[in-house]
């Protein structure tokens, strides 16, 4: 580029600058929409980041993540830890012993404890961290030091002492004075650092772990870090017949199990960030024509398309800088909120442990080129539009609304081709990532036919309108739609998505009240420990307040290579709670004769199985079985298997019941308090149905609370947008406004045509949205949600909810209108009469 052409743009930037500083509210319309485009792509990224990367940190606690493990054989839950010491005597230094279970403390909360050999975890440290995982995790990078630091009283915790360690996050909860008791014992916290990624997990030697948990001289597993080739051989000698050696993923399997919770959340952020940048190329659309004259004008003293377009360009790249640095401060903000949210729905249905947030210089540099790119693709149109024009006139009304037409029959022809081949396209999906994919067709063509849509309804409204000032009022409506189409497609994609995901939730709602009515035959459900439980049984069976006592047996296993629950339950239970979807012939006949097993639909979905497919069961010696039913699970990530009894009783599985149900005709209330304070249960331990249906629903509402948050705040984004449409339009409109006034026209009729234009353009788009939202829905419902969760939902119509969203986009639109309504009421109309003739 030449010295001149930099010159030349140099001055126009100042010019534009100088028409920034008249009209900054053209500045602020750009900039919100950026900033709130890119505060909510940040929010949820660094939310899905730190996420990811905690599932692959709290593997192993103190962040030291295990390249293998040795875990029970099949059928066993625990290990011998002579094995452990056999290890450590053959020179495998690089092991370590863990033992792992839930406890709760003096008020009944429940809490994960993990046990390790504090010596070899200090070796495994200093020894066995793997450079390139260091490189790759700044968390390990730093580990080594924060462990010295806290100057751990190591002979106390080695010696078997009451001292347990606990995330700084985690300790502040518990003042000096208060005591803190694991199983009736008294312990003494001591918080570490949170880079030791600790969690909402305790940490203690393992002789004490295995003291309070009743499992002496047994281990959950044993970790191996480090390169083990060189003695595998060894290893799998030692190992053989006595456990498995196992190759760990290093948070790979959790980040599988929950990737379609984050691509909801990504589909959702990328949402907002549309309706964003709709917004944004809402006020770069009105500066420009506000510019057309001056553009012109420039061009006509001299100044070539070339920089007079770079400056254009440049004006664009500074405000996207601007914008994009105070999204990402937001949008960081916005992830320390929505943290929680996601910890807590994560924790409790996954069981995944989120650490403290986690962001990149590189997002943001990320989000400035996306947004760039988008708004310069975005504006590419009308720019080369402005510099084309002749010198020798500016574009009139005829011209403006001609293109405006044009526009919309090309947008109504690209929105049509998208949904077809969506449709098309759809019925043979079999995965969620490409579902969703299509998904993003659909929600792309429904703001594009949104413009034509609008201008064929008010053509039909406007046959059917009275002569007069009604007449030209519902006229000039259509002229209205340009300037408003963009803010009105960023509306519609914020009410269709709220509309959806209201059906969503509702549907979910409604079908899990009906499973859980089915699914809980039980009026109590009790956990006591392993080694109370037949003891429990027997006083039970011998109560007469209780009329049946339902028992239940599982364990984590693998079905055809894949993790899930072996359960079993007694003949009356398995009948009467097992909701099926569909049953082969004969079912319950060769179901307890051990022929057939009943699957999960989740996981039958995920392992793509019919009716009558041979299943491998790992933990039976690979034995094989018929499927003989799917049946309607929701919540369970893994999947379950239920086995006949017989089949479980001669596998040499645990007899122990991991649960009861309890039947009774007595008041649950007072039963349940007997029952308490009989067997020393905790609230944990002991649950009426009545409360579990509560905690269930609850928990599963929280799912998609997360969603709805998002959703909400995509709809005040495009009530912002909305709001600064108006009032850029209302500022455009004033010598229009001012010759109806000039013409007998009173202020107040002004106001109530304003008023009702807008309602009704609003009202149309609500119209518009009402059948996309319940499309939108219906895909989630039917594809998405059965793919990615396994759960089929019964679609059920929620009417006030969408009159909710209509109402609340009617309050938006008002409250958009009325400032710069009050404004130009306020304003000499004569002025503005003057100033259009100017």
């Amino acid at each position: 580029m030449s010295k001149q052409q930099l010159l030349s743009c140099w001055l126009c930037l100042s010019t534009f600058a100088a028409h920034y500083r008249q009209s900054p509210l053209q500045a602020g319309s750009i900039l919100t929409g950026i900033i709130l485009a890119v505060t909510l792509l940040i929010g949820v990224r660094a939310t899905n980041e730190s996420a990811i990367a905690s599932y692959g940190d709290v593997t192993e606690l103190l962040s030291q993540q295990a390249g293998y493990s040795i875990v029970p054989t099949a059928g066993n839950q625990r290990l011998d830890e002579s094995l452990y010491f056999e290890l450590r005597a053959r020179g495998i230094s690089n092991a370590l012993a863990v033992v792992q279970g839930v406890l709760t403390d003096q008020d009944n909360r429940r809490w994960q404890v993990q046990g390790s050999d504090l010596i070899a975890a200090l070796t495994a440290l200093s020894n066995h961290v793997d450079t390139n995982d260091a490189l790759s995790n700044n968390t390990q990078a730093d580990l080594r030091p924060s462990l010295l630091k806290n100057e751990l009283p190591l002979a106390a915790l080695i010696g078997g002492s009451p001292i347990v360690l606990m995330s700084q996050s985690q300790a502040k909860r518990f003042s000096t004075e208060a005591s803190f008791t694991l199983n009736g014992v008294k312990l003494e916290i001591i918080s570490v650092d949170d880079s030791m990624n600790l969690g909402n997990r305790l940490l203690m030697d393992i002789s004490l772990a295995q003291s309070l948990l009743g499992r002496q001289g047994k281990l959950s597993y044993i970790a191996l870090f480090g390169d083990i080739n060189k003695n595998r051989s060894r290893i799998e000698a030692l190992v053989d017949g006595r456990g498995r050696l196992n190759e760990r993923d290093r948070g790979e399997s959790m980040t599988a199990l929950t990737d379609s919770f984050h691509l909801n959340l990504s589909a959702m952020s990328l949402l907002a960030f549309v309706v964003g940048l709709f917004i944004a190329y809402n006020g770069v659309r009105y500066s420009l024509l506000k510019r057309q004259r001056l553009l012109t004008q420039m061009q006509q003293q001299g100044i070539a398309k070339t920089p007079l377009m770079l400056a254009l360009c440049f004006e664009l790249l500074i405000l996207v800088i601007i914008g994009s640095i105070l999204g990402f401060v937001s949008g960081l903000q916005l992830s320390h909120w929505l943290q929680p949210m996601v910890s807590v729905t994560l924790e409790q249905l996954y069981g995944a442990n989120i650490l403290p947030g986690r962001w990149q210089w590189s997002w943001l540099l990320q989000a400035m080129a996306l947004t760039f790119i988008a708004a310069l693709l975005a504006c590419a149109s009308l720019l080369f539009e402005l510099i084309r024009q002749p010198l020798g006139r500016n574009s009139n009304t005829y011209s403006r609304t001609s293109s405006a037409v044009k526009t919309q029959k090309t947008q109504i022809i690209v929105a049509l081709f998208l949904a077809l081949l969506a449709a098309s396209l759809m019925p043979v999906s079999r995965d969620y990532r490409i579902t969703m994919s299509l998904l993003g067709l659909v929600v792309i063509a429904i703001p594009l036919a949104l413009p034509w849509c609008l201008s064929q309804l008010i053509s039909w409204l406007n046959l059917l309108a009275p002569k007069g000032l009604v007449g030209y009022q519902i006229a000039e409506t259509k002229e209205l739609l340009p300037p408003l189409s963009l803010a009105m497609m960023a509306m519609l994609l914020a009410l269709t998505a709220n509309i959806s995901m209201n059906t969503l939730v509702g549907s979910f709602e409604l079908t899990l009240k009906n499973w859980l009515d089915a699914r809980l035959h039980a009026e109590l459900y009790l956990r006591p420990g392993d080694a109370e439980m037949q003891a429990v049984i027997t006083e039970l069976e011998a109560n007469p307040k209780i009329d049946t006592v339902y028992k239940q047996w599982n364990l984590i296993s693998e079905v055809s290579n894949h993790p899930a629950y072996l359960l079993t339950r007694d003949p009356v239970s398995i009948k009467r709670t097992t909701v099926l979807k569909s049953s082969a012939d004969q079912l319950w006949p060769k179901f307890f004769a051990g022929k057939y097993l009943l699957m999960s639909e989740p996981l039958a979905l995920k392992l793509r199985l019919e009716l009558g497919d041979n299943v491998t069961i790992e933990a039976l010696g690979d034995a094989n079985f018929t499927l003989g039913g799917i049946y309607f699970d929701y919540g369970n990530p893994y999947g379950e298997v239920i086995l006949a009894p017989r089949v479980w009783q001669e596998s040499g599985f645990s007899e122990v019941p991991t649960s009861l149900g309890l039947a009774t005709g007595e008041d649950i209330e007072t039963l349940r308090l007997e029952l308490q304070q009989r067997f020393s249960l905790s609230d944990s331990q002991l649950y009426s149905q009545a409360r579990i249906k509560q905690q269930a629903i609850a928990m599963f509402k929280r799912t998609f609370s997360i969603t709805q948050v998002l959703n909400s705040l995509t709809l005040l984004v495009a009530a912002v947008g909305l709001f600064s449409a108006c009032f850029l339009l209302t500022q455009a409109r004033m010598a229009p406004m001012a010759r109806l006034y000039s013409l007998g026209v009173s202020r107040r009729q002004l106001a109530i045509m304003v008023f009702s234009q807008m309602w009704l353009i609003v009202l149309l788009t609500c119209l518009v949205a009402l059948p996309t939202g319940v499309i939108l829905g219906y895909l989630l419902i039917h594809k998405v949600t059965l793919q990615a969760f396994g759960w089929s939902i019964d679609m059920v119509w929620d009417w006030h909810a969408y009159g909710r969203v209509v109402l609340l986009a009617l309050l938006a639109t008002t409250i958009a209108i009325a400032l710069p309504l009050f404004k130009l009421i306020r304003k000499p109309l004569i002025s503005s009469l003057q100033s259009d003739l100017l």
